[in-house]
């Protein structure tokens, strides 16, 4: 049985990595290349986009692809739409791996938001002081609502006494900075897996007292809301966007390799 795995989660390198113990299945991990220091999975892999719908079709074809994983991020809606229009047109299988999303729970203040843009909207009517983790996707939209940055380094609170400034003071996290890099806030680069300590610190530190985050679900990155959670912040949280109709869904690795096992 010949994979296509459309990779680039924690998920995705788990599932090369239990599949390349399968003697009978032949799996290629593809990335899009978007992260500059991609963590790569075990076994073969490829780099890059397929050129569209059409790409993906030849490419399906020309290496004899029999199933297709979608293992992407829950917002790469682009790829997972092409993944299920390729598939349909060759008759190959398709398998769209989506952890659960993230939940409320006790004392969370959250806002479910349809996009970037309606999550800017609101920003300044929850607060002052913004915490963004949605990565490089969608960071322009919140550029009319920030306070304008003087220095390359804004300073870590607000002044004392005075005036507050018109908008918001943001900081962003993202794992590769977003190109042309922005003026109008403050970059963190890292990378997850985040741990709930670090984040209350750095909660405190900058006076945050808005957190914006996309629905990615999982554990890598939950330590924030839960930090949000005991600072009493409110946290604007973007919806994901909707599959395509007619995929099959699974929510965990295991899932997935017992339906490819019992497959062949």
């Amino acid at each position: 049985m010949k994979v296509l795995l459309l990779g680039g989660t924690g998920e995705a390198r788990r599932l090369a990595e239990l599949l390349a113990g399968e003697p009978e299945i032949e799996v290629v991990s593809s990335l899009a290349g978007r992260t500059a220091e991609a963590r790569l999975p075990e076994g073969a892999v490829r780099r890059g986009g397929f050129g569209g719908v059409e790409g993906l079709i030849d490419w399906l074809n020309t290496h004899q692809i029999d199933v297709v994983v979608d293992a992407t991020h829950p917002f790469a809606a682009t790829m997972t739409e092409h993944a299920a229009q390729a598939a349909r047109l060759t008759d190959v299988e398709l398998l769209v791996l989506r952890r659960a999303g993230w939940r409320e729970q006790a004392g969370d203040r959250w806002t479910w938001v349809g996009s970037p843009e309606e999550a800017a909207r609101i920003l300044p009517r929850l607060g002052k002081r913004a915490f963004l983790t949605i990565g490089r996707q969608g960071l322009s939209a919140f550029a009319a609502a920030a306070v304008p940055q003087t220095t390359a380094a804004a300073a870590p609170a607000p002044p004392a006494s005075g005036p507050a400034p018109a908008g918001v003071w943001i900081l962003a996290r993202c794992v590769d900075p977003p190109e042309p890099v922005p003026d109008w806030c403050e970059l963190l680069l890292d990378r997850g897996p985040y741990v709930v300590q670090s984040e209350l610190e750095l909660l405190r530190e900058r006076r945050i007292d808005v957190l914006v985050t996309k629905d990615s679900g999982g554990p890598m990155t939950s330590a924030k809301l839960e930090a949000a959670r005991a600072l009493g912040i409110p946290v604007v949280v973007i919806e994901r966007p909707p599959l395509p109709a007619g995929v099959t869904v699974v929510e965990t690795v295991d899932q997935v390799v017992r339906r490819l096992t019992d497959r062949r």
